[in-house]
């Protein structure tokens, strides 16, 4: 008689709650060279190589699994936009040192803010499953701190223009786009947070 093998059930979401608690390493990492701590660059380029590992293991999990908790293409979906996140810092973080352009207030003001929009995504997939209000609560504290970056990058391309320096004009223009962009990585993953709660519920 042959024996019986239960499905495969690897815990997906452990391993996106782990790619999760790296993206925040990451962007804490990232606030703290834009508040000068400049060898910390190094540490956002080491931990966004670590998150693509943990994003590929979960990626392999979600072909063997039999059941997850919630609907399979959210969680691809979910790790993508988070991988966006990381990629983005580690981007931002290498042209700076390209274009020699050290993080000024404004930077370090919306890393800061990445920074807290990140934890609260982290925050939120902790509670994916067992409290749903509370990971739309954690999501739509996300989508508050990407709407202060973007005042802050108004606030900041503003003050530009009082700027006689064109080359240095131009690249914190850049500096300050890519980390609004960031910010619209973290609202991207909250939104998806949402779609994935109102679909299971």
């Amino acid at each position: 008689m042959s024996p019986w093998f239960l499905p495969e059930t690897p815990d997906v979401l452990a391993m996106l709650h782990a790619q999760s608690a790296i993206t925040a390493d990451g962007i804490d990492a990232l606030a703290s060279w834009a508040a000068g701590d400049a060898p910390r660059a190094d540490v956002v380029r080491k931990l966004e190589h670590e998150a693509d590992d943990q994003k590929r293991t979960l990626r392999k999990a979600l072909r063997t699994a039999f059941t997850t908790p919630l609907d399979a293409e959210d969680l691809y979906t979910i790790s993508e936009l988070l991988d966006n996140v990381l990629n983005g810092a580690k981007d931002a973080v290498r042209e700076a040192e390209v274009m020699a352009t050290p993080p000024d207030a404004a930077v370090a003001e919306m890393a800061g803010l990445l920074a807290e929009g990140v934890h609260h995504l982290d925050k939120g997939f902790q509670h994916l499953i067992r409290d749903s209000d509370l990971a739309t609560d954690e999501a739509d504290a996300a989508i508050r701190c990407q709407r202060k970056i973007e005042k802050v990058y108004r606030r900041a391309m503003s003050s530009l223009l009082a700027s006689d320096d064109l080359r240095e004009e131009m690249a914190y223009r850049e500096l300050y786009r890519r980390f609004c962009r960031i910010g619209d990585a973290i609202d991207a993953v909250a939104e998806r947070i949402w779609y994935a709660v109102v679909k299971e519920g």
